[in-house]
């Protein structure tokens, strides 16, 4: 039987903010930017009540809190952190370094545009520019799917067969300032759940001497590479089982990406995070009208489930992907994923819509000028534009 969670309305920062004082790190370097300040802020609460045992660090930039994690999480040390935009895109340098040394420290990653132009609103420019760095990143539409893969995070990250570090990534302001009903888990089951922090080789450990960082060259560069992808392909089956234990414990089920109306569908659009909420309430409407639609919605974006994700999606006649996100020159990140996933299938027509960039809104109008065009896709077998940027001024 799940257990009784206790009903809340909170702002999706407010809800991160929690799992991370349920989860109690040992350490938290920080350095607030808008739109995840309000993570920080909560949470320093929590250390000045002594409501945890978290050694809070307050730095003088986003590039030294990464950098201060890295050295807590090898001293052997669970450690979390948050940011959004410029500030990851300032972490940059050290996100590879985390992941190189297998460090998995847990993120919080308010996603939010890319500057210039100065824009402090939510799209996906700064989770898609990370996508490389060799972390786990789990995609939330919701503050209730952000506040209980966070509570899995740790799992996932410290599985002794994983050691990566992960980001769990919510829209800006569309999910870390608007307040919404959820449920919280009981302390003592969030403790129970998440365990303590299995060490590997930590540097205090000082019986046992050892170095990190050491130079290598071209003699072993490419074997700890290859260490790490070995590592990421182990990722898939470890979220799967977290999540499954997740589910049996407290009642909420996640896949590696949710198939909404998918089994029968012929229209198909596939996006990430908050948008799904409103995609759904259009499917569910043209569905009523016979449209044979249907979204998929990734969770785990890296490692990336293509063959999971191909197989779900090749009896469709048409699919859309709209990303929040854009690879100027190229198509849009999810598309590029989309696309390697179908290949191998050569099954529907496939186009690509560029949406809510700097956080522009996506209406419900919107959505079904997408759908409308899917479905003559599915019809003609043609698409108008392979990529195109929608509701922007001519």
């Amino acid at each position: 039987m799940p257990i009784t969670t206790k009903t809340v309305a909170v702002t999706g920062n407010q809800a991160v903010s929690e799992a991370f004082r349920q989860i109690n790190p040992d350490v938290m370097p920080a350095y607030p930017i808008t739109p995840s300040t309000g993570i920080m802020e909560s949470f320093t609460s929590f250390v000045s009540n002594g409501k945890v045992d978290t050694e809070m660090i307050l730095v003088e930039s986003e590039h030294s809190a990464m950098s201060a994690a890295i050295g807590a999480s090898a001293a052997g040390g669970r450690v979390a952190t948050a940011t959004s935009a410029q500030g990851l895109a300032l972490m940059w340098e050290m996100l590879h370094i985390a992941s190189g040394y297998r460090l998995p420290i847990l993120m919080a990653l308010v996603n939010r545009a890319l500057s210039a132009p100065l824009n402090i609103h939510g799209d996906h420019s700064d989770g898609m520019g990370m996508r490389d760095c060799g972390w786990i990143q789990l995609f939330c539409e919701n503050a209730q799917e952000a506040y209980d893969n966070m509570i899995m995070a740790p799992r996932i990250a410290e599985h002794a067969e994983v050691r990566l570090p992960i980001a769990v990534n919510m829209d800006g302001f569309i999910i870390s300032h608007s307040i919404e009903s959820m449920n919280y888990i009981p302390d003592a089951d969030v403790k129970s759940f998440v365990g303590e922090f299995p060490q590997i080789n930590p540097l205090l450990d000082t019986d046992n001497p050892k170095s990190i960082g050491a130079l290598v060259l071209t003699d072993y560069y490419m074997e700890h590479k290859r260490a790490q992808h070995e590592a990421m392909t182990k990722v898939m089956k470890v979220v799967e089982d977290v999540s499954t234990e997740f589910a049996g414990r407290f009642g909420r089920k996640y896949e590696l990406f949710e198939a909404y109306r998918l089994e029968d569908a012929e229209v198909v659009i596939v996006a990430l995070n908050s948008a799904a909420g409103t995609i759904k309430d259009e499917v569910d409407r043209y569905r009523d009208k016979g449209v044979k639609a249907g979204l998929l919605k990734p969770r785990l974006f890296r490692p990336f489930p293509h063959e999971l994700i191909g197989a779900a999606l090749r009896n469709a006649r048409a699919v859309c992907v709209m990303d929040r996100a854009d690879s100027y020159g190229g198509f849009g990140p999810l598309y590029m994923e989309i696309a390697s996933a179908l290949y191998p299938h050569r099954g529907p027509v496939l186009f690509n819509k560029i949406y809510g960039l700097g956080g522009r809104d996506l209406m419900p109008l919107d959505v079904d000028q997408v759908i409308e065009e899917t479905a003559e896709a599915a019809r003609t077998g043609k698409v108008k534009m392979v990529k195109e940027y929608i509701t922007v001024r001519n």
